[in-house]
């Protein structure tokens, strides 16, 4: 669930779209993939020329875009595992139909092609979507008995040191940093299982599995960055003790469970988000485009409120304990 980052954390550029991959004025070209896909935010699957799948979420003024950006460059920061997001200029999408993810929804629903993609596929047809973001999965196999089977944070007691597993203290900080972002939205599908590359073992087995957030799109909220809410919105149920719980968020906290933070999950954390200085986070907002979402308020453009808020959140960790053995 967690290693030491490749940067030391004070060192992390929050500013720029992660390396290896997508430059901020790139244009994307591809083909697009018309398997299904979940979730309520529009996007959709789309081929590469190399073969690759990436997935395009796209839509003016859809938080969730500019919330899936800020919270991966930050839990990779931070040495947490995640999925890497890239804004660009534009994606060029050969064959996507006007409203991509609309059509497969109705697909999905009434199963007939003719009538969710009048005309077919025509992949000599270029659909441009200038409000978009380009996701791409950890490289490795996903692990899962059933299709999008993910995991719940009810499981996460089932992880186990003594086997290779991560570090109660690693557990916690995971957890801690899930009510840190206000991951709300915690459904079994919005977390993942994945065997990195060259990792796999004998039988299908993995020999180094990871545990990761998928799906961030619904945080700094709860209703998707929101700095009312999320400065509101206390880290503890109880500082003293160390209790934490999402049953005050939407869906009554999902999947996540009411738990006690362990004294060392909570300086782990603690550890990582103190080196972070005014400047990264100040790139955190502004690189990801939250401050300029057109339905904020005007304090939420104000960067320096969002950098205040994130201070306070960092605070109420620093405060709260020490936590019970």
């Amino acid at each position: 669930m967690w290693a030491p980052p490749a940067v030391p954390v004070s060192g992390a550029d929050l500013s720029s779209n992660p390396a290896g991959g997508f430059g901020p004025d790139d244009e994307v070209s591809c083909r697009f993939n018309p398997k299904m896909i979940g979730g309520t935010t529009p996007k959709f699957n789309c081929d590469l020329p190399s073969g690759e799948t990436i997935k395009v979420k796209y839509g003016q003024g859809n938080p969730e875009l500019n919330a899936d950006v800020a919270s991966t460059r930050l839990l990779t920061a931070l040495g947490f595992p995640a999925d890497r997001m890239f804004v660009v200029r534009r994606v060029r999408c050969a064959g996507c139909p006007t409203f991509p993810f609309q059509a497969l929804r109705c697909l999905d629903r009434i199963d007939v092609k003719t009538a969710c993609f009048p005309g077919g596929l025509n992949y000599n047809r270029i659909v441009d979507f200038d409000a978009a973001v380009v996701e791409r999965r950890i490289d490795g196999r996903v692990i899962e008995a059933t299709e999008d089977q993910g995991w719940g944070w009810y499981e996460l007691t089932r992880i186990d040191p003594a086997r290779g597993g991560s570090s109660p203290a690693e557990v916690d900080a995971l957890r801690l940093m899930a009510v840190f972002l206000a991951h709300w939205d915690n459904k079994d599908a919005n977390q993942r299982l994945i065997c990195p590359a060259g990792k796999d073992g004998d039988g299908g087995s993995c020999t180094a599995p990871i545990a990761i957030m998928q799906d961030l799109g619904a945080t700094f909220g709860p209703t998707k960055v929101d700095l009312h809410n999320w400065r509101q919105g206390r880290i503890w149920k109880e500082g003293a003790s160390c209790l934490v719980s999402m049953e005050h968020l939407p869906w009554g906290g999902g999947t996540f469970p009411e738990s006690r933070i362990s004294e060392g999950g909570r300086q782990q954390l603690l550890g990582l988000l103190q080196q972070l200085s005014d400047s990264q986070i100040r790139d955190l907002f502004e690189s990801s485009g939250i401050t300029r979402l057109d339905q904020v308020n005007a304090e939420a453009r104000r960067v320096e409120a969002w950098i205040a808020a994130f201070k306070d959140r960092v605070k109420q960790i620093r405060e709260a304990g020490p936590c019970p053995s």
